[in-house]
């Protein structure tokens, strides 16, 4: 009998635990929808956010919880559909294609052995590949085909409405999912000195970025040295907070139209804004992958040739090596 009662205690803890969880993926998901919408551009009468936050809490919401979590974000996206529009039986293709696409990029980077800490450059590049610009695919095309068969977008504008979207869910991914699986392992504070130049870092970020990104001259070329520097010497942690920061900034300009996104057809403010956004996330994804790999590679390196030299001083001095027992002369080896 208290067997039975604590196994019935166990599935009840079991289903809290999944119901909180639940809930707090569709409560971030939707909060994230929020921000998202708050910035928008309009491509041939269709309207899309050049970062869709969303798919990079989705996607790391699966990868933190497991597949579980597919049901936090169908919920979510039904809470930002409900807050945009009135709910539609048509609008559940949406929660479809929505919850399909993060499902997916977690299958891909699960079967290719992704690794959370993202310390190998094979990481981010299954992160930029299949999470990002594969995955997305599923949720840019189910969406802009349900625009077209509901008639809210003609047929000829499929390809640019489809580029926005697409571009606009893989950046979340990009940009969104290493910061938040950053924050979730995030435990080891940093040393006084490291400090002095991370604030040095955020006040050069803070006063160039806004510069670089409302200037009426072309200067986004200069947040790329900052990117270095971060990567450098913050490895991911610096140069994806830098990189987020950069194109929440970006962005803005772009739906102001201002700086170097001023006096551009609504085409081009996109195609500028995606490019630029796509490439300084790939290279703060990629160059950081890089360096902690190479670092992870040269510690390896050192404690080999640590190991080593304890094993050859043993051998020198006529004792056995750590870890192993000495030969016994008499039983022939």
């Amino acid at each position: 009998m208290a067997a039975v009662v604590g196994i019935r205690d166990l599935e009840l803890r079991r289903t809290v635990v999944f119901a909180v969880q639940t809930l707090a993926v569709a409560v971030c998901y939707y909060g994230a929808g929020r921000l998202g919408l708050i910035r928008r551009l309009v491509v041939e009468g269709a309207v899309f956010t050049p970062i869709w936050p969303p798919t990079g809490v989705a996607v790391a919401s699966l990868l933190i919880l497991g597949l579980r979590a597919w049901l936090g974000i169908a919920l979510g996206v039904l809470l930002v559909i409900l807050s945009i529009t009135t709910l539609r039986p048509v609008a559940l293709v949406n929660v479809v294609g929505n919850t399909a696409a993060p499902v997916c990029a977690y299958l891909l980077l699960r079967k290719v052995g992704f690794r959370t800490d993202l310390a190998r450059l094979r990481d981010g590049l299954a992160l930029v590949f299949l999470a990002a610009l594969t995955s997305m695919l599923l949720s840019a095309s189910v969406g802009v085909g349900l625009l077209i068969l509901t008639g809210k977008i003609a047929a000829e504008s499929f390809w640019p409405v489809w580029l926005g979207w697409w571009v606009g869910d893989a950046m979340g991914v990009l940009i969104v999912t290493p910061v938040l699986l950053l924050l979730r392992t995030a435990r080891r504070p940093l040393l006084l000195s490291r400090w002095k130049e991370a604030a040095g870092l955020a006040v050069i970020c803070l006063a160039l970025v806004p510069l670089a990104t409302r200037s009426t001259v072309s200067l986004l070329f200069l947040v790329y040295p900052l990117l270095i520097w971060a990567a450098l010497r913050f490895l991911l942690a610096g140069s994806m907070l830098c990189a987020l920061f950069t194109s929440v900034m970006a962005t803005i300009a772009a739906t102001d139209r201002i700086g170097p996104f001023a006096r551009l057809s609504r085409i081009e403010v996109m195609i500028k804004l995606q490019a630029f956004n796509g490439t300084m996330a790939l290279t703060a994804l990629l160059l950081s992958a890089v360096i902690m790999e190479q670092r992870n590679t040269r510690r390896s390196v050192e404690r080999a040739c640590q190991e080593l030299v304890e094993v050859l001083e043993h051998l020198t001095a006529g004792e056995a090596p750590p870890g192993r027992q000495p030969r016994d002369p008499d039983r022939g080896g």
